[in-house]
């Protein structure tokens, strides 16, 4: 039995129940730690879910389990680990929570953003102290929002602005914070700390799922940054490499696989119910003694499992691809690599979405009436993957998929691409 079985997410904080285990050293013990949080997060994921209560709790548990450094350098106490890794672990948090899976996801590209497009310097900087201080990431970046403006005030650049979305806002240690040099088209990213009087929260995230996200908007008054950690600019100009526009496929490969989680967790919810629960129909007139003998219900559980197990598997192949090229020398990378890298990303995105959705809706089939009862809570899952699907229109991942199978066409990079 796991020292974390049977506790909540706030049984496992007050116990630190890893305080007295070695850290994990492999892939393999990084995904056991994955999955012990997973275990504890869904052992009362709806009730938390209801409450919508700022998750300070939930992200102390990923602290404590040592997930948040897992891409820190090992010299600084990270665990070191590659980015396909990264995507597993995401995946297998969310399948306990999709909320926090997505905290997990957002935390991890808003650590690697600075070395997508910092400088050696600034990223040197930037992994140790959050490294060692085992600091959490939230981020104010919404390209379609215009609202943050950014003056240049000599050594300074002050932020003043407000954007409609901040995921980890409250509970995120430190903010990336992104917006347009006044006079410009120049897009400047900067990591503040979150706590600070020119940074204001709102409290005005109340969405259809991933609850617990800390997604609402947030104003930001002339929050001051030295030109020197603008990241990628030297001398006031941004050094510009292919490398800083894998940004795009990495995120879309984030969601991918807390979408995969999800149905992950919704599956395994399903079928516990349909075990314990879930009655045989008694008039089809080859009556069964039991629900897992109804060959409805075995043949919808095989489609959702075969589909699950198909897209996961797309989805740690393009992990291994990308994660190829994320821990490559940065100089590289080329626009034809990064082109295909993207296409295989949305091919997973497509999938991903589409098995979350369907998990979502077709567990009521297989689980019956009594199984859309408030308690049970399978609304959950389909209601966090449809929240979090609509990101962006995968009608567009579609489509990218089709032009390079018809035309050998890759995409260009862009804020969705």
């Amino acid at each position: 039995m796991s020292i974390t079985d049977h506790l909540t997410v706030r049984d496992a904080v007050q116990s630190s129940p890893w305080a007295d285990e070695p850290r994990p050293s492999t892939p393999a013990g990084w995904l056991e730690r994955a999955s012990d949080v997973a275990g504890i997060l869904a052992a009362d994921a709806v009730e938390r879910d209801r409450a919508q209560a700022v998750p300070t709790v939930e992200v102390q548990l990923l602290k404590d389990a040592g997930l948040v450094t897992l891409l820190g350098p090992v010299e600084h106490g990270g665990a070191g680990q590659t980015w396909d890794l990264a995507y597993q672990v995401v995946r297998e948090v969310a399948s306990g929570d999709g909320s926090i899976g997505q905290l997990l996801a957002y935390h991890y590209l808003w650590a690697w953003a600075v070395r997508l497009v910092g400088t050696p310097e600034q990223i040197a900087a930037v992994e140790e102290l959050y490294t060692t201080g085992n600091l959490f990431f939230g981020g104010a970046v919404n390209p379609r929002d215009n609202d943050l403006t950014i003056r240049d005030e000599g050594d300074e650049i002050v932020f003043t602005g407000r954007k409609s979305f901040s995921t980890g806002s409250k509970v995120s240690d430190l903010t990336v914070l992104e917006g347009v040099l006044e006079g410009t088209d120049k897009h400047i990213f900067a990591i503040v700390p979150s706590q600070q009087p020119g940074i204001v929260f709102h409290d005005d995230w109340d969405n259809l799922g991933q609850r617990l996200t800390e997604s609402g908007g947030v104003t930001i008054t002339d929050v001051r940054v030295p030109w020197s950690a603008a990241a990628g600019y030297v001398d006031k100009e941004q050094v510009e490499l292919v490398y800083g526009t894998l940004n795009l496929p990495t995120i879309q490969l984030v969601f991918s696989n807390f979408y995969l989680g999800i149905a992950r967790g919704g599956l395994k919810a399903g079928t516990a119910y349909t075990r314990s629960t879930t009655r045989p129909w008694p008039y089809g007139g080859d009556d069964k003694a039991s629900a897992s003998e109804e060959w409805y219900i075995l043949e919808g559980y095989g489609r959702l499992q075969s589909q699950l197990w198909a897209a996961e598997a797309l989805a740690d192949d393009v992990g291994r691809e990308i994660s190829a090229l994320l821990h490559a020398p940065r100089e590289d990378l080329t626009p034809e690599a990064r082109g295909k890298v993207a296409v295989r990303v949305a091919a997973v995105k497509q999938l991903a979405t589409d098995i979350a959705l369907e998990v979502g809706t077709k567990i009521y089939e297989l689980t019956g009436a009594r199984a859309s009862s408030n308690k049970v809570g399978l609304d959950l899952y389909w209601r966090n993957a449809r929240t979090h699907t609509l990101h962006d229109p995968v009608a567009y991942k579609r489509r990218e998929v089709g032009e390079y199978a018809l035309l050998g066409k890759i995409p260009e990079p862009s804020w969705y691409t």
